[in-house]
């Protein structure tokens, strides 16, 4: 199944071409599911519907779902307390009832992330079509099941679960605390899960793709979003510029505003797939109103993307150093800052950061240097005498 991801700076109509993208692709012939992440219906205001925590039929081939997180959120923590309530009646602690439970900051994001697994395993339909929060919520969102992965295996290692056999018999040792086998549990489950969702992320059929309305604010929002999906290893497929107004404003007190998306059009087009969705001059309400807005679908009129590689170079022969080229686009140098920690580099570029683990061959070299060039981080290592194997 294939999976578009739309995000874009907020007040930039994402939701709105989200609507119209999966109307298109659904009307075009394609099984289409609309996955919403706003808590307000948002979504239903731009389809004439409400739409709810189930998935609901929104026309011939197209559904729309936008879960609860509060839901999501009472039904997690209920299912924790059933398992530990052991440790709850040992500790004399009150189980906290479903009708207390206030969703805490983070719900939203993983009851998507929930949804996102779930919808990319169904086989009901044939695309889906995400529509994510704002640009730096969306980044953020993106980057939760890498991270969350990151932390189990630094909390609780592969090697330190082999020591689950022996837990009886170490358990009787003093001075030997041995974690509690449902820990185990959850964290093999945790992982699985975020496994999943992570592998939706990775998946060759799954693009992001970005609104914004031309202009200056949308010229910037639009480089920094990139730039974190860069980081991130995402590809991109189209920039849908939104509420693009009429050639004929010109001529009217629009000529400034008319002037300004010329101006981002024209730099966008240098390094994007731009498509163009016009201003209808009011806020589009209702099937109708988005068919009128000819929002790019999923049809063979918008080609896959590139993959996103990270390649190293082999240099050994004339410099004596392998090359890690990692694209970049629209980083700025004095934003741009790398730690080795171990085998793993960490890279944070502006406001994003990721902790990434180095080749098999990389880790048996010391960093030499990097350079940022045309868009392109390339980190140089030398093989360290030590760990590299000796030429005959």
């Amino acid at each position: 199944m294939r999976t578009i991801l739309i995000t874009g700076p907020g007040g930039s109509g994402r939701t709105t071409v989200a609507a119209a993208t999966a109307l298109a692709a659904a009307r075009a012939g394609t099984r289409t599911l609309l996955l919403g992440a706003d808590r307000d219906d948002t979504l239903g205001a731009a389809l004439g519907m409400r739409t709810g925590p189930g998935p609901a039929a929104a026309g011939t081939h197209l559904t729309v779902w936008r879960p609860d997180p509060a839901q999501g959120f009472r039904d997690g923590l209920a299912a924790l307390q059933d398992r530990a309530a052991s440790a709850l009646g040992l500790l004399g602690a009150a189980r906290l009832d479903s009708e207390e439970l206030t969703p805490l900051p983070g719900a939203d994001e993983l009851a998507l992330l929930r949804a996102l697994r779930e919808a990319a395993l169904a086989e009901a339909h044939d695309l889906l079509v995400v529509d994510l929060p704002p640009a730096p919520r969306a980044l953020a969102l993106l980057a939760l099941p890498e991270e969350l992965r990151r932390y189990l295996r630094r909390l609780l290692p592969p090697e330190r679960q082999a020591a689950r056999a022996l837990r009886p018999v170490l358990g009787r040792l003093a001075g030997v605390p041995m974690p509690a086998e449902s820990l185990y549990e959850s964290a093999a489950r945790w992982d699985l899960e975020l496994a999943a969702a992570e592998a939706v992320l990775a998946d060759r059929g799954t693009v992001v793709r970005l609104v914004a309305e031309p202009g200056p604010a949308g010229a910037d929002a639009v480089r920094t979003a990139r730039l974190g999906l860069a980081l991130r290893g995402l590809r991109t497929d189209l920039l849908v510029a939104n509420r693009v107004l009429p050639e004929d404003a010109a001529e009217s007190w629009l000529a400034g505003p008319l002037a300004q998306q010329r101006k981002a059009l024209e730099e966008w087009q240098d390094d994007h797939d731009v498509r163009t969705v016009a201003h209808l001059g009011r806020d589009p309400r209702g099937a109708d109103d988005l068919a009128a807005l000819a929002a790019p679908g999923a049809g063979e009129d918008v080609p896959p993307p590139a993959p996103v590689e990270w390649p190293v170079t082999d240099r050994l022969a004339d410099d004596g150093v392998l090359v890690w080229n990692i694209p970049l686009p629209g980083a700025i140098r004095d934003d741009l800052d790398l730690v080795r920690r171990g085998d793993e580099l960490v890279v944070t570029v502006g406001p994003f950061r990721r902790i990434v683990p180095l080749p098999s061959a990389l880790r048996r070299c010391t960093v030499d240097g990097a350079a940022l060039r045309e868009g392109t981080l390339a980190v140089r290592f030398a093989p360290d005498p030590r760990l590299w194997p000796s030429g005959r």
